[in-house]
């Protein structure tokens, strides 16, 4: 006799495998994202970094030795310029958005001359500092701090 279907049993074996898939992958799942945000991290402090040293040395060029003053010019989006729509730090600024993990927050101004951002993985916010005096941007506190910056 042919079987048209397949038994409850077959069925209940399915989907005990498939749950034992699932229990082993989104853990794994859960990793990589962290590692993907710790990853992005890494790229926009270079390219921020990069393109800190790039502005300076325009301004080199036109005779100017300081520093930009500060790396945005609205609060939405980030490390665009310095202030101004003349100025130009990273071709496309990048967008915040609040309390969420792999993004940037900016903070109010640090003795009044240095900035402060805050960058989020796995819900703990890693500030970092920009000194406009000597164009430094780092990672003043955080638990990734190393992981963002090595």
């Amino acid at each position: 006799m042919k079987r048209l279907g397949v038994s409850m049993l077959e069925l209940v074996f399915v989907i005990v495998i498939m749950g034992i898939l699932a229990a082993v992958a989104l853990p794994k799942l859960n990793a990589t994202r962290d590692d993907a945000h710790i990853a992005k991290g890494r790229s926009d402090v270079s390219a921020i970094r990069a393109a800190i040293v790039n502005e300076r040395q325009g301004r080199l060029m036109k005779g100017q030795s300081n520093y930009i003053n500060k790396l945005h010019r609205i609060t939405t989006t980030l490390f665009d310029n310095n202030g101004t729509t003349t100025s130009t730090l990273l071709q496309y600024g990048i967008v915040t958005k609040s309390n969420s993990n792999g993004h940037w927050q900016p903070s109010a101004t640090l003795s009044g001359t240095n900035w402060v951002y805050k960058y989020r993985i796995k819900n703990v916010d890693n500030t970092f500092t920009y000194n406009p005096t000597d164009g430094t941007f780092k990672c003043t506190s955080g638990t990734y701090c190393s992981q963002l910056t090595n």
